[in-house]
């Protein structure tokens, strides 16, 4: 194993200029979330705050790691996609604040639509590895249900006038269209197939307790119902059939191929990450789950966003010095089955293979937009603790207005991993103490 990657002292312990500093590894000690619910009146988020939520995140998170004092956090980002209301006045800072933080520990907020959480986490690890925090909390929320997707909204009429997008672009079921267009071989018929399945095993996930460990109850209240505790996501629908996916309407054309079935719902929910040096994390007692490789953003046409996992994987890959063939986990953020398929065929893996998503994806357990990317992370880092044959592991998802997004990660539990070796491996810290049983089947269900 390497030795730490210290952040850039002269031998006479004097800060540097930073001229000679030296990058320090970045550990992903925790990460939990909400379980997700479906937007709307009826969802069961439907009358809470998105800001509640979030810092239901955060103080699980100081719960879950109580060898790290508040007062070491350096840094909270939070991202949000529609950013007012509930979800607006610098939500970092303000959730922080919420959940009972030092006044001294700073925060911000950040929008890169889906891939909020995951710009989150690369943002401020970019700031550990550089030697300007030590830990952090990063995360994402978004209530579809308080804030639809694209309210308030006021694109620049220059990108119609001057054509700089397609109008598709605009739209993110039309983009999924597309993305059909441009590969005739991704079928409808396999479309609905990979979403059935994804289905299936975010059931078999929570019937096997795999899910529930990340999980933070959260109670709502609803008038004439009383108080309810949440323990389980809204959105899965277990038992869903190719036969039950083939009656749906197709909303985004005529004789399409896109549907609610093969496609992630509106949902609301939150997440939260807390992050690490290596050296802070072995100071502190705390536990490291993954650690992080390499990360890559890449722009592509917005009119087929669905695309742009792939380039974005390329960079990431070629960042680490690896090939695809390296990765031994994918969790590809299902925000079309489409969007997924084309990623596969071009890096040639299989519709079934066994490394990807083997806990189901969004189109199952629900898409929360600017949240999202730190659910992959918290199923990666489960995967790792259960396969320790696998070396490095893959969050990946598309963005809106044609962007993509790729983190590299390695597992701690691998006989070769190079990370430092001073840090505590985890054990499960997790808020399941809930009653797994009853969870379980709640989840079967759900």
């Amino acid at each position: 194993m390497s030795q730490p990657r210290h952040s850039g002292e002269h031998s006479s312990g004097k800060p540097s200029s930073g001229r000679n500093r030296t990058v320090r590894d970045v550990v992903f000690v925790d990460g939990v979330r909400t379980p997700f619910g479906r937007a709307g009146e009826k969802g069961i988020y439907a009358g809470t705050r998105a800001d509640d939520l979030v810092v239901k995140c955060i103080r699980e998170l100081m719960r879950r790691n109580p060898s790290l004092p508040a007062d070491r956090i350096d840094e909270v980002a939070v991202a949000a996609t529609t950013q007012t209301g509930d979800q607006g006045l610098t939500i970092g800072r303000t959730a922080a604040l919420l959940a009972g933080l030092p006044r001294t520990v700073p925060g911000f907020a950040v929008d890169r639509m889906c891939a909020g959480a995951m710009t989150a986490v690369t943002t401020t690890a970019s700031g550990i590895a550089f030697g300007a925090y030590d830990v952090v909390i990063a995360g994402g929320v978004e209530h579809m249900g308080n804030h639809p997707m694209g309210e308030g909204a006021d694109p620049n009429p220059r990108f119609m006038s001057e054509r700089l997008v397609d109008p598709a672009a605009l739209n993110m079921g039309n983009t999924a269209e597309n993305l059909h267009d441009r590969f005739p071989s991704i079928t409808k018929d396999r479309t609905d197939a990979y979403a059935v399945a994804s289905q299936d095993k975010l059931a078999a996930a929570y019937g096997k307790g795999q899910i529930q460990p990340d999980l933070v109850p959260v109670a709502t209240m609803k008038p004439g119902q009383g108080w309810t505790l949440n323990t389980v996501d809204e959105p899965p629908r277990p038992g869903t059939s190719l036969e039950d996916l083939a009656a749906l309407r197709t909303p985004f054309r005529p004789h399409g191929r896109v549907t609610a079935g093969n496609a992630a719902g509106l949902n609301d929910g939150a997440t939260a990450a807390l992050l690490a040096s290596s050296e802070a994390a072995a100071e502190l007692g705390l536990p490291v789950k993954m650690r992080l490789v390499s990360y890559a953003f890449a722009g592509v046409e917005p009119e087929v966003m669905g695309i742009g996992p792939v380039p974005a994987t390329e960079k990431a890959l070629k960042n680490a010095g690896l090939g695809i063939e390296d990765i031994g986990l994918f969790e590809i953020n299902e925000a079309f089955a489409v969007q997924v398929l084309s990623f596969l065929d071009h890096f040639g893996i299989s519709d079934d293979d066994p490394r990807v998503n083997r806990y189901g994806g969004a189109i199952a357990v629900g898409h929360p937009l600017a949240s999202s990317g730190v659910r992959l992370m918290n199923q990666l880092a489960r995967q790792f603790q259960e396969d320790p044959s696998v070396r490095y592991g893959m969050t990946t998802m598309c963005i809106g207005l044609g962007m993509g997004a790729t983190v590299i990660w390695e597992n701690p539990h691998h006989s070769e991993y190079t990370g430092y070796s001073g840090a505590v491996f985890p054990t499960d810290n997790s808020s399941a103490e809930t009653d797994t049983a009853s969870t379980k089947t709640e989840g079967a269900a759900a």
